[in-house]
């Protein structure tokens, strides 16, 4: 596993995997998050996996000072490289399968024509593009729940709105540039929006507030205006 560690401020540190933005980096990502979670230091406070890094902020005050260090970062950096030399290989973790319904299109969907002519597509097209697609999150942020999705067949890439809305739905399934998401709660935004889900992807009731992690499949699924609203119920 190759890495390279940075500071980030006097109490937090990054755990850095290159910038290449791929399925193998976010293994690794995923890896190291797995490990902190089975066997968290007791310094540590909390982790935030990101597209090719995880933050891992920790206490000073319970760092364990060694005759040979009395600075927490060091220290810091070398169990690190301890915690992670105990890694031989990377073992493909296994990823859950999300299945999220999408109503596209209409007043769910008010930039689905605009994606599709910005690609010279039907609107036909791009639905059945989007939701053929094969997709993982990369990470969780933005927003609560927020899911950068990656993965999206480049045919229907569309850059952002030049001018970000001031408010947009919470569900709202949207495009930016070869990315696509979904909106968990209501808040300004500048994708391109084609659809929307009822599922409810931000939770702060539940135990696991977000719905979606990083490191899971996703897969869009078509459904009708009436299925939308026949979900939408239930999710009440």
């Amino acid at each position: 596993m190759n890495y390279q560690l940075h500071p980030l401020g006097d109490q937090a540190i990054i755990i850095d995997f290159g910038n290449d933005i791929n399925e193998e980096t976010q293994q690794s990502v995923k890896t190291v998050v797995t490990l902190l979670e089975d066997h968290p230091p007791e310094w540590m406070i909390e982790y935030i996996p990101a597209f090719t890094t995880v933050a891992l902020f920790y206490n000073p005050m319970k760092v364990p000072l060694h005759n040979n260090s009395t600075i927490p970062y060091s220290i810091i950096c070398e169990e690190i490289k301890k915690f992670l030399s105990n890694i031989t290989s990377l073992k493909q973790i296994e990823s859950r399968i999300v299945e999220i319904p999408v109503c596209y299109g209409g007043e769910f969907g008010p930039d689905l024509e605009e994606v599709a002519r910005h690609n010279g597509l039907s609107t036909e097209d791009v639905i059945t593009i989007h939701a053929n697609g094969d997709y993982l999150v990369y990470m969780i942020g933005f927003a609560p729940g927020f899911p950068y999705i990656g993965g999206m067949n480049e045919r229907i890439a569309t850059p952002r709105k030049a001018t970000p809305r001031f408010k947009t739905p919470e569900g709202s399934v949207g495009i930016a540039g070869k990315q696509t998401g979904v909106y968990p709660i209501e808040t300004p935004g500048g994708w391109q929006l084609i659809g929307k889900t009822p599922l409810k992807l931000f939770r702060p009731h539940e135990v696991q507030p977000s719905l979606l992690l990083a490191g899971d499949k996703i897969r869009f699924k078509p459904i009708s205006l009436d299925e939308y609203r026949e979900l939408e119920a239930k999710q009440c």
